[in-house]
């Protein structure tokens, strides 16, 4: 992957550094940049590293890129793309893309998060086609490989009885 990034590509614009990469487009899982170095763009060494091949459109996201933002673009995408014939898919898209842009506008809270994720989990092989599987993983990936990211713009949860729970200090 670095190979194509630096020497097929011309490496990251305006000399930055690498933050991410996505090997096999949107749909497959974001690799930080210390999960790239030597990895090869083949199923085996992709599966590896945590991702996959995909349809090999590689993105590739420098130092500067707000992963909640990137992510919100994708939820979005996915939403859209969801022909709303299975439950799972339909309902698990919009609230993927509702609940990223609260988090993204500085409206969300920690609970979000595993909410998030959770969903995932009711979406991934429960539908006619694989956009809802599409659709799951980079939010499943996303957070927990920027978790950080994500919890800098959440509020801290609140519960009926007044008590918070604050992000972990990294």
């Amino acid at each position: 992957m670095t190979d194509l990034i630096y020497e097929v590509g011309g490496g990251i614009r305006g000399g930055k550094k690498l933050k991410a990469g996505v090997p096999g487009g949107s749909s497959t899982p974001v690799l930080r940049a210390d999960m790239i170095e030597g990895v090869t763009m083949d199923a085996e060494s992709l599966r590896d590293a945590g991702s996959m091949m995909g349809t090999g459109g590689m993105l590739v996201m420098d130092e500067d890129t707000d992963m909640v933002r990137f992510l919100r673009r994708i939820t979005h995408f996915y939403h859209h793309e969801s022909c709303g014939q299975c439950t799972p898919c339909r309902e698990g898209t919009g609230w993927h893309e509702k609940l990223v842009t609260r988090i993204d506008e500085g409206e969300g809270n920690l609970r979000d998060l595993d909410l998030l994720i959770e969903l995932c989990g009711q979406m991934e092989g429960r539908t006619v086609c694989a956009l809802a599987d599409a659709a799951a993983w980079p939010v499943r990936h996303t957070i927990t490989r920027f978790r950080d990211e994500f919890e800098a713009k959440c509020k801290p949860a609140v519960f009926a009885d007044g008590a918070t729970v604050e992000a972990e200090p990294a």
